[in-house]
């Protein structure tokens, strides 16, 4: 008989380390998170979503780079932008750059990836959310201009629904310190509460990847080149993965001999797609946006895949020497104190996810009660 208890202690002492090093940038993409909820208006960005063919696009894109919302939740936030008068050019970059990137994706990069691989995902999604956005306004040109009524509603504690009271009134309502109070709350109560079971799920993958996956597996098929791009297309595709659960694993990946460009495809599309997002996409942009969507996605994630191997072989660097490396001038003591806490922040949200899987009847396609149902706000409670 096999004794397992070896492998079972080098998965828990892999994905502990991983924890362990990401801990302080989680904590720091919550906190940033929580800013913009309370402090961006979305009266600012519905408002330059409504007309033109290529700016909206532009904007959409650049708009969906920070904010962190997955393939899930970003479709209420979606179909609240094209309710408001976005058109699907803006919609569909908004779709696509939302999922791939966020500040808290960027922050666990930095951590777990190198400076290299963090500059170079927020800029590729721009850039698949771009030429998705643009080629699906070109095939079909929006007709007119639509006017857009933003919401206005206080993002604090709804005291306010921007209507009734005017702008520059409501900006005195409250204190600096109840808006960072606020954003606090959303970003441990909402925010987290959506991102902490599949990260948990991302770090025990990165786990098991790292101690009982060959590195002969990985060398042979994702060392690099077209065909292990296209490979990791196929992998990532139909996977339900947020930005930074998916994180991990492809360090994991890079760390096992994935070529750091089949990492980034893998990074891309499989936050951006999976099964039960693509059902809802057809019933919001049609089967046409849905199909330009995803051809856009896998195109330009296969092209900076390539160049991003490229980047790395100019440069001579080899990305398993610096995976992981930005994390080493953080104190061992603080990473610890991140560690601990965002284990307490953890517990509620994993308990509430467990009771609904195995008490309740609803199923779901893994998003929250709040992240699944549209509101009418350009960013949704997650």
């Amino acid at each position: 008989m096999v004794d397992i208890f070896p492998y079972v202690y080098a998965v828990a002492a892999a994905s502990w380390h991983m924890l362990l090093e990401a801990s302080v940038f989680i904590l720091f993409g919550l906190f940033v998170g929580g800013l913009l909820k309370v402090f961006l208006s979305p009266e600012y960005v519905m408002s330059h979503l409504g007309s033109g063919r290529f700016k909206p696009v532009f904007k959409a894109a650049l708009f969906g780079i920070p904010i962190p919302l997955c393939s899930c939740g970003v479709l209420p936030a979606a179909a609240s932008l094209k309710k408001q008068g976005a058109n699907n050019g803006a919609t569909t970059a908004f779709l696509v750059s939302t999922p791939e990137s966020g500040v808290d994706s960027v922050s666990i990069s930095w951590a777990l990836l190198d400076p290299i691989m963090t500059l170079f995902r927020p800029l590729s999604a721009f850039i698949s959310a771009l030429v998705a956005g643009a080629a699906e306004n070109l095939i079909n040109p929006p007709k007119s201009a639509v006017s857009v009524q933003a919401d206005k509603s206080c993002a604090v504690d709804n005291c306010c629904d921007g209507t009734t009271c005017s702008s520059p009134d409501h900006q005195h309502h409250h204190s600096i310190t109840e808006k960072l109070t606020a954003g606090g709350r959303y970003a441990v109560n909402e925010l987290w509460s959506d991102l902490a079971v599949s990260f948990f799920i991302g770090i025990l993958l990165a786990g098991i990847i790292t101690v009982l996956l060959p590195d002969e597996f990985f060398h042979s098929y994702l060392g690099g080149g077209f065909k292990s791009m296209l490979l990791m297309l196929v992998i990532g595709v139909p996977l339900y993965t947020c930005a930074t659960s998916s994180t991990p694993v492809a360090a994991a990946f890079i760390l096992k001999g994935v070529s750091p460009g089949a990492a980034l495809v893998f990074l891309l599309v499989g936050p951006a797609t999976n099964i039960a997002s693509i059902a809802m996409l057809t019933k919001l942009l049609g089967k046409r946006a849905t199909v330009v969507y995803l051809i856009s996605i896998s195109i330009v994630s296969v092209l900076c895949g390539l160049a991003l191997d490229q980047v790395y072989f100019v440069l001579g660097v080899s990305a398993q020497v610096t995976v992981g490396q930005a994390t080493e001038i953080i104190p061992y003591w603080l990473k610890l104190t991140s560690t601990v806490l965002i284990l307490a922040l953890s517990v509620r949200p994993v308990l509430g996810i467990l009771r609904k899987k195995f008490f309740s009847k609803e199923r779901d396609c893994g998003c929250s009660e709040t992240q699944c149902s549209a509101r009418g706000t350009w960013l949704p409670h997650r």
